[in-house]
C-alpha cells in the first residue's frame, strides 16, 4: 500500500490518571492492523513521564485541542478487556461520579497495570576525564563512580549506592551537570511461574532405555534411583506417562539437581521449562447434587418463573434455609446452558467454605478472585477468563472486585448475603455498590440477579415489595430445625446488683460453661477490635489521642500500643498521664482482644480464638480459624462482624452478643437497620442438626424496639417501623443521596469556602434538598479538617441530570480562587 493510501488512525485511551478525559493519541502506520480496543499501550503523558493506558476506541479525527503524541509501545497481542467491561466502566464512572483512570485503577489487577520507573542514566557526551578534581561533591562522586561502572540505575539503586533515603538533590546535581540524564522505562510487575520439567530423552528406545539402566546399577546407583523415581512418577509403565516437576522428582529420589544433569548429560533424561499456573487444582471426584427438600423446590420453581418476568429475585430466607443449595441448583442450570456464573460474597472469610461446596460439584471449573490472593494469581483468574488454556471457568467466587473481571458469557450473578455494608467501597474511588453495580452489569450481559439474604436491606426489600424486584420468602429452616431460643440480660440491672463478673452477665458465664462441659461451642459477638477503645486518666481525664484524626487511640494489648483506626498511627502505652503525669491509667470499655483474654481467665482449659481484621492479616488466616473451628479444635470464637455472616457451624449451641447497644444509637439513619441484621445474622449461627441453640444478648437496654424484634424474629416489624421514619425524614428509598465531603489542612480556611458550595448547590436544588456543611463525627482524618454536604433528591427526579448539576456546581466552586481549587472534594453516591 501507497503512503498516500494510508489511514490515519488515532487511539482515545484511558490513563491511569484521575483525570475526567480520555487522551487522543496516534496510531503509528505500521501498527493501524495490530491496535485493538482493549489492549493496553504506553504512552508519554507530560514532558518525559510514561504510561500503561488502555485503548478505549479508534477512529480518524485528529484532536483540536493539542497535537497527539504517537503510541509508544503495545503490550498486548489481544486485547485484555472487552466491550462489555468497557461498557459497565463507563457505567460506574457515570453514576458515581469518578473518572475513567480511577474506575481502570479499580478493575484492573495490580500485576496488569504496568508502572513507570525513572531511571538515571550516563550521560556520553560528558567526558570525565576533563574537568576539575572539585567539580563534583563527595557523595556526588560516589554516584558518579556507580554510573561509571552500570552506566543506569534505578532512582532505588541510587539510594542503596548513596545509603541515604532521599537522594533526589544528588541526582539533580548530576543532571544538572549534564553527566547524566533522566529516562523513564515501563516495568512489568506480573511475572509468569516458570518450572523445570523433565522426561525421557527423545528418540531414547525401550532397548536404549534398558541398556542405560543396566549401566547405571552397576556404576551410578543414584542416578538409577532419580530414573526409577522417575518412572514412578511418570506412570512410565502405563505407556500414557504424564508430565513430571523437576522438583517434584528431586523430592521423590531425595537426590540433587546435580543427579538429574548427569542423567540429562548422558542422553537418558531430557529438562525443559514451561509455564505454569499459580491457582491450585483439585483431583477430588465430583460428587452429585443434593435433592432439594419440597419447600426449597417450591422456592427454586418459583425462581425460575419470576425470571420470566423479571430480571431480578430478591430471596429472603431465614438463616439455615438452605439457600445455598438452592443457589447450585441455579448455577447447574446455566452451567448447562453454557453460560458463566458470578457469586458474589461479602466477605473473605465467607469463601473457604462455600468454595469447597462449590468444588465438590463443579471441581476445577471454579475459580476464586479476592484481595487476599496475590497479584500473581488475579492476573492468571483474568487471563484464564480473556483466553482459557489448561482450564475453563463456569463460576467465579468473589467480593465485589469481581465483578470487573472479563466475563464473555454471563448468565447469573448471585449476590448473597446482599445486605451486607461491604459490599460498597469507600475509599479510594469509584465508591461503588456492588449490589447495585451487579444488577447494572447482569443487565448489560442480559443476565439474571439473584439477591439472597436472611435480613434483606430496606431498599432491596421496598423495590421487591413494590414489584421492581421479585420475591421469594422462605421461612422455615433446613431439616425442621428451629429457630434459636433468643435470652436478652439487662446489664445494666446486673451492674446495679454488682452480678456482672466483668464483661459477661452470670446467666451468659453458665451457658458457655454448660456447653463446654457438652463439648459444643460458642460464638461471642463484640463488634470492637483491639484492647479497648479508649484509655483515661482517672485523676484529669485526659483521654490520648491521636496526632492526625479527631479520634481516641485504641489499646491493642498483644502489640502494647495504642493505635488509630483511621491513618495507622501507633505509639507506646504511656506509663503516666501525659497531661498531669498522674499514674492512674485505665483503659475504658471492651474490644475482643479483651474477651479473648478474660474469657481464658474464666475457662482456663478451652481452646479460644480470635476473628478480626487484626487476626486475619495474613494469606490463609481466614480459613484457617474457620477449618479449626469447624473440626472443634477451638471451643470459644471471638469475633467481629466477620463472625456474624453466613457461616454454618453444626456444633454450636451457645451465641452470645456482648454489647448490643453499642451500634443503635450511632447518628446514621441506617444504624438500627444494621443493628438488627447484625443481631439477627450472628444469631442464625446458633443450633444446628436438629438441636435448638440458644443466643444471649446483653444490652442496658432490653425494651429497645430493635432488641424485640431480634428476639421475636420479626423482620416484617422492624421493616415498617424504619420505612416510616425514613418516609417522614426523606430517606433511601423514598430519595437518593449524594455526600459530598471538602477537607483542607487548615481549619480555617476550609470553614471559609465550603458554604460556597452549599450556595452553588442550593441554586440548582433548592434549600430543602441541600443540608451542611457540617462537621462529621470525626472531623480531622491524617492532618485534613473534614466538612461534609448531603444532597437528597427524591427518586422520581433522579436522573442523569442530578449529576450534570453536581458537576457543574463544583466547576464554579474550584474557579472562584486559588483557595477554592486546593480543597480536596469527595463525593459518595449512594453513602452507606
Amino acid at each position: 500500500m501507497k503512503n498516500e493510501d494510508r489511514v490515519t488512525l488515532f487511539a482515545d485511551v484511558i490513563l491511569p490518571l484521575a483525570v475526567p478525559n480520555l487522551y487522543t493519541y496516534r496510531v503509528p502506520y505500521e501498527w493501524n492492523d495490530l491496535v485493538k480496543p482493549g489492549q493496553r499501550v504506553v504512552v508519554q503523558f507530560g514532558k518525559n513521564k510514561l504510561y500503561m493506558a488502555l485503548v478505549k476506541r479508534l477512529h480518524q479525527t485528529p484532536p483540536e485541542k493539542y497535537q497527539a503524541k504517537y503510541l509508544q509501545d503495545i503490550l498486548d497481542v489481544t486485547p485484555i478487556v472487552n466491550d462489555i467491561q468497557l461498557n459497565f466502566w463507563d457505567w460506574i464512572a457515570s453514576y458515581y461520579l469518578c473518572t475513567p483512570g480511577e474506575v481502570m485503577n479499580a478493575a484492573l489487577p495490580a500485576g496488569l497495570r504496568f508502572s513507570s520507573e525513572t531511571r538515571i542514566v550516563r550521560n556520553k557526551e560528558f567526558v570525565l576525564e576533563e574537568i576539575e578534581q572539585d567539580f563534583f561533591t563527595e557523595k556526588e562522586w560516589k554516584l558518579v563512580i556507580a554510573l561509571e561502572a552500570k552506566q543506569e540505575m534505578s532512582v532505588e539503586e541510587a539510594a542503596t549506592v548513596l545509603e541515604v533515603k532521599n537522594v533526589q538533590p544528588i541526582v539533580q546535581a548530576l543532571l544538572s551537570k549534564n553527566f547524566a540524564v533522566i529516562k523513564e522505562e515501563v516495568k512489568e510487575s506480573y511475572k509468569p511461574r516458570i518450572e523445570a520439567f523433565v522426561k525421557i530423552a527423545l528418540g531414547l528406545s525401550e532397548a536404549d532405555l534398558q541398556k542405560a539402566m543396566d549401566t547405571l546399577e552397576k556404576k551410578a546407583v543414584k542416578q538409577l534411583d532419580v530414573l526409577m523415581a522417575y518412572m514412578h512418577l511418570s506412570h512410565w509403565h502405563t505407556g500414557k506417562p504424564i508430565e513430571v516437576k523437576k522438583s517434584k522428582l528431586l523430592l521423590q529420589a531425595n537426590s540433587t539437581s546435580s543427579v538429574v544433569d548427569q542423567l540429562v548429560k548422558k542422553g537418558i533424561l531430557e529438562s525443559y521449562s514451561k509455564e505454569v499456573s499459580r491457582l491450585p487444582l483439585s483431583d477430588k471426584p465430583i460428587e452429585q447434587a443434593n435433592a432439594l427438600a419440597d419447600f426449597q423446590q417450591e422456592a427454586f420453581d418459583k425462581i425460575e418463573n419470576l425470571f420470566k418476568e423479571k430480571d431480578v429475585v430478591l430471596l429472603h430466607g431465614v438463616t439455615s434455609s438452605g439457600k445455598t443449595e438452592i443457589y447450585m441448583q441455579l448455577i447447574e442450570q446455566v452451567i448447562q446452558q453454557g453460560k458463566q456464573v458470578l457469586y458474589l460474597l461479602p466477605e473473605i472469610a465467607l469463601t473457604s467454605q462455600l468454595v469447597q461446596r462449590l468444588k465438590k460439584r463443579w471441581g476445577n471449573k471454579v475459580g476464586v478472585y479476592h484481595s487476599k490472593y496475590s497479584d500473581n494469581e488475579r492476573v492468571e483468574v483474568w487471563n484464564t477468563l480473556v483466553q482459557p488454556k489448561d482450564r475453563e471457568y463456569d463460576v467465579i467466587v468473589g467480593t465485589r472486585s469481581s465483578l470487573y473481571l472479563p466475563f464473555t458469557k454471563l448468565g447469573l450473578i448471585i449476590v448473597d448475603e446482599e445486605h451486607d455494608s461491604s459490599y460498597k467501597q469507600q475509599d479510594p474511588a469509584p465508591r461503588y455498590h456492588a449490589r447495585d453495580s451487579a444488577i447494572y452489569l447482569a443487565h448489560i450481559h442480559n443476565a439474571k440477579v439473584v439477591l439472597g439474604s436472611a435480613t434483606p436491606s430496606l431498599e432491596s426489600y421496598y423495590n421487591a415489595e413494590t414489584g421492581k424486584y421479585g420475591l421469594i420468602e422462605l421461612l422455615v429452616r433446613y431439616g425442621g430445625m428451629e429457630m434459636p431460643e433468643i435470652e436478652v440480660r439487662n446489664v445494666a440491672e446486673e451492674k446495679r446488683k454488682k452480678l456482672m463478673k466483668s464483661l459477661f452477665s452470670p446467666y451468659l458465664l453458665k451457658n458457655i460453661e454448660e456447653a463446654l462441659e457438652k463439648k459444643e461451642q460458642v460464638i461471642l459477638f463484640q463488634n470492637r477490635r483491639g484492647f479497648a477503645p479508649f484509655i483515661e486518666c482517672n485523676v484529669c481525664s485526659h483521654v490520648p489521642m491521636c496526632i492526625n484524626c479527631d479520634v481516641s487511640l485504641t489499646y491493642h494489648k498483644q502489640a502494647d500500643l495504642l493505635r488509630c483506626h483511621y491513618c495507622g498511627y501507633s505509639t507506646s502505652l504511656p506509663k503516666a498521664c501525659p497531661a498531669c503525669g498522674s499514674p492512674g491509667i485505665h483503659v475504658k470499655g471492651f474490644g475482643t482482644e479483651r474477651v479473648e483474654e478474660e474469657l481464658q481467665i474464666f475457662f482456663p482449659q478451652a481452646k479460644i480464638a480470635r476473628m478480626d481484621l487484626d487476626s486475619t492479616r495474613a494469606k490463609q488466616s481466614h480459613s484457617k480459624i474457620i477449618s479449626r473451628f469447624e473440626d472443634q479444635e477451638i471451643n470459644i470464637l471471638v469475633g467481629t462482624q466477620m463472625v456474624t455472616k453466613g457461616l454454618d457451624f453444626d456444633n454450636v449451641s451457645i451465641v452470645g452478643v456482648l454489647n448490643a447497644d453499642s451500634g443503635m444509637h450511632f447518628p446514621d439513619f441506617r444504624s438500627e437497620e444494621k443493628s438488627y441484621q447484625l443481631m439477627a445474622q450472628v444469631s442464625g449461627r446458633a443450633g444446628r442438626k436438629n438441636k435448638r441453640g440458644k443466643v444471649i444478648i446483653q444490652t442496658n437496654n432490653p425494651e429497645h424496639p430493635i432488641i424485640q424484634q431480634v428476639v421475636k424474629n420479626d423482620y416484617m416489624a422492624m421493616y415498617k417501623e424504619q420505612m416510616e421514619e425514613r418516609k417522614d425524614f426523606h430517606y433511601p428509598p423514598f430519595t437518593r443521596l449524594i455526600e459530598i465531603t471538602l477537607s483542607q489542612k487548615n481549619n480555617d480556611d476550609l470553614d471559609a469556602v465550603s458554604p460556597d458550595l452549599a450556595i452553588e448547590l442550593k441554586k440548582r436544588f433548592g434549600d430543602e434538598r441541600v443540608l451542611g456543611p457540617e462537621y462529621p463525627i470525626v472531623s480531622k482524618v491524617n492532618n485534613y479538617f473534614l466538612k461534609t454536604i448531603l444532597l437528597k433528591v427524591e427518586k422520581e427526579k433522579y436522573s442523569q441530570k442530578v449529576k450534570a448539576l453536581v458537576m457543574e456546581a463544583l466547576n464554579e466552586f474550584y474557579h472562584k480562587s486559588k483557595e477554592h481549587a486546593r480543597t480536596r472534594i469527595k463525593i459518595d453516591v449512594d453513602p452507606q
